[in-house]
């Protein structure tokens, strides 16, 4: 069996897929989980206002929607976090994406005080940071945010990476992968699409260009150019097709070179 063969079989990404059976499957997915844990009452995802966050976000509002109507539990609640670093540059993507998924709940906490802070603290110890580093601290602060909301509203954190994030090793360790549970893992870029389609998202949240915005030198720099190729690439060699050899050498190189960021902690 050949990387890409490996690769696909361990992301579990299909060729095709159908958007309707696709949304029922990871809304089941995640009201089993529910069911099985009754003391979680709640999920909690960080909205930015691009494509990700927004069919994760529409997920489990869905999610909570079935459950409280299947149960009668009023307590069953779905928490959008909204966490911009000062003032985000396509806040008015967020505000759209809110409106979209419509959550129970909405929450506006900033976190540049606490990355600058952070920043500060490191400085006057002689820790120097670059610009990419306060980008992953941003990253890692969000997650910490979420998860201090989920310990006060009994809540699951739920992921917004993808198949085509997730080879590449795109996302921060411990930081946008430091999860509870993800319903999107299993799919690519397109499919994440082809669902929020179904779904009649606004389509300028899911044909904008895909960026992490992390960097203070370089905001919205979008995630192409810092990949060095295409999610239609990556989609691809995730279905198993056939691409350019030089886009499937730098696609298996980002793989094997991130590789520990899909692994658990080493031990003995």
């Amino acid at each position: 069996m050949n990387l890409q063969k490996k690769i696909i079989k361990l992301l579990k990404v299909k060729p095709k897929i159908v958007p309707k059976i696709e949304i029922k499957k990871r809304v089941n997915f995640l009201k089993k989980y529910l069911l099985n844990h009754p003391y979680l009452h709640s999920l909690i995802v960080g909205i930015s206002g691009g494509q990700d966050s927004t069919l994760t976000g529409k997920l489990c509002q869905i999610t909570i929607e079935t459950l409280r109507k299947e149960t009668k539990n009023k307590n069953y609640q779905f928490i959008a976090l909204r966490l911009p670093h000062g003032v985000q540059n396509d806040e008015k993507d967020c505000r759209d994406a809110i409106n979209f998924i419509c959550p129970d709940q909405v929450f506006n906490i900033n976190i540049k005080n606490a990355v600058l802070s952070s920043e500060q603290s490191l400085k006057r110890s002689g820790i120097i940071i670059s610009d990419h580093i306060r980008g992953n601290e941003k990253s890692r602060e969000r997650m910490k945010v979420q998860y201090s909301v989920a310990a006060v509203k009994n809540g699951l954190v739920v992921g917004t990476g993808h198949a085509s994030e997730i080879i590449s090793g795109f996302f921060t360790k411990y930081g946008d992968n430091g999860t509870d549970i993800n319903p999107i893992a299993t799919l690519n870029k397109k499919q994440g699409k082809s669902l929020l389609i179904q779904l009649k998202c606004p389509s300028h949240l899911y044909l904008k260009k895909p960026t992490a915005d992390l960097e203070d030198e370089n905001p919205q720099k979008d995630d192409e150019s810092v990949l060095g190729v295409t999610y239609n690439e990556i989609d691809s060699y995730l279905e198993g097709k056939e691409i350019d050899i030089s886009s499937k050498k730098i696609i298996e190189q980002l793989y094997l070179k991130t590789f520990h960021k899909r692994n658990k902690p080493i031990s003995l």
